[in-house]
């Protein structure tokens, strides 16, 4: 049985702008990576404990042939995702969502 899954503003946020920033580069790239995030978010939907913890009790997901990370939490019964994150970014942004 899969999770509900549960995007923060920020991390939906994210999201959005980096699909943008995809597009921006070459055209279709944006929906690339859209259904690369997608991919990654129904793993955790299905499987949340798959995945390493990132720091205290954030895991973390990456995201296949995008430099991203998809950082979320298992609560009771659902995933509340806090970051769809660009590696190359300072750690702390997202580790300062609690």
């Amino acid at each position: 049985m899969s999770l509900p899954v549960v995007l923060r503003a920020a991390a939906q946020a994210e999201f959005e702008e980096a699909v943008v920033w995809y597009d921006g580069r070459r055209a279709g790239l944006g929906a690339d990576f859209a259904e690369a995030v997608q991919a990654v978010l129904d793993v955790i939907a299905a499987h949340p404990e798959r995945h390493a913890f990132a720091d205290g009790d954030v895991r973390e997901a990456l995201v296949a042939g995008f430099p991203y990370c998809v950082y979320f939490r298992v609560r009771m019964g659902y995933v509340v995702v806090i970051a769809v994150f660009d590696t190359s970014r300072d750690p702390a942004v997202w580790q300062g969502r609690r």
